[in-house]
């Protein structure tokens, strides 16, 4: 008799495992079963999931649509069209502009402005003229493009950590009931051990997702800044080509 009281004192105090051990791990029962602190940092891993997965949606819809228009309009610009018929279609207040064409306009507007406003300026007052409105739009181009990239970071980076704190409460649960259970036994804690780990794992499952989406988009803010910057610097080799005719 002395023999069965252990096994049925084990029994009673893993519901969760016992319940699961004929079909494999529940682990809807261990999160509801895992101790407040441990649940607590699920539901900030869980937030934090959702919304990296937020953020990646919105990137990859941002980023192709900038490669998109970058395409269409580099299609426009390179087939002969006159610049004057560009500026007019970037400006036409029907429709928002980004990307090379929000570049374009930005530059071709203040090379306009100075050329026809102030005659007095020379050509290359001109051209530099263009290349600062053009380098500032570019700026805030990319920064759209890289908005909320931080937050990817951040979560990837601090996740399994946030992760680990759970586990650790949950182990220091489970370890503190064991002062009141005069049969210490792996069986015991195993229950609260598993509750603690799965914060690790939701930690993990946040974090692996944001890394690798911060590492492709930052990769490709990296690629479609030099092609801004590539498109600036030939744009602005036409222009200096127009303020200079006769040395073309």
């Amino acid at each position: 008799m002395s023999h069965v009281l252990p096994i049925l004192a084990a029994a009673t105090a893993q519901p969760a495992v016992a319940e699961s051990a004929s079909g494999g791990l529940n682990y809807l029962q261990l999160i509801l079963h895992a101790s407040l602190p441990v649940q607590v940092v699920m539901l900030l891993l869980v937030a934090a999931s959702a919304l990296s997965w937020f953020i990646i949606f919105g990137k990859s819809k941002a980023f192709r649509a900038a490669h998109l228009e970058a395409n269409r309009f580099e299609e426009r610009f390179w087939s002969g069209a006159e610049l004057n018929q560009l500026y007019r279609d970037a400006t036409d207040q029907s429709r928002e502009v980004s990307g090379l064409e929000a570049i374009f306009e930005a530059g071709y507007r203040e090379f306009l402005r100075l050329r026809l406003q102030q005659a007095a300026v020379d050509a290359r007052t001109q051209v530099e003229g263009a290349q600062r409105a053009m380098r500032a739009t570019l700026a805030r181009e990319v920064d759209a493009l890289e908005h909320n990239l931080e937050l990817l970071a951040n979560v990837g980076s601090t996740a399994p950590y946030v992760g680990l704190v759970g586990t650790v409460f949950g182990i220091m649960v489970s370890f503190h009931g064991l002062a009141n259970n005069k049969q210490a036994t792996i069986a015991s804690v195993a229950p609260g051990i598993s509750e603690a780990l799965i914060a690790t794992a939701m930690g993990l499952f946040a974090a692996i997702p944001a890394v690798w989406a911060y590492n492709r988009y930052a990769s490709r803010s990296e690629r479609i800044s030099v092609r801004y910057e590539s498109f600036a610097e030939e744009f602005s080799s036409i222009l200096q080509r127009q303020t200079n005719p006769d040395r073309h």
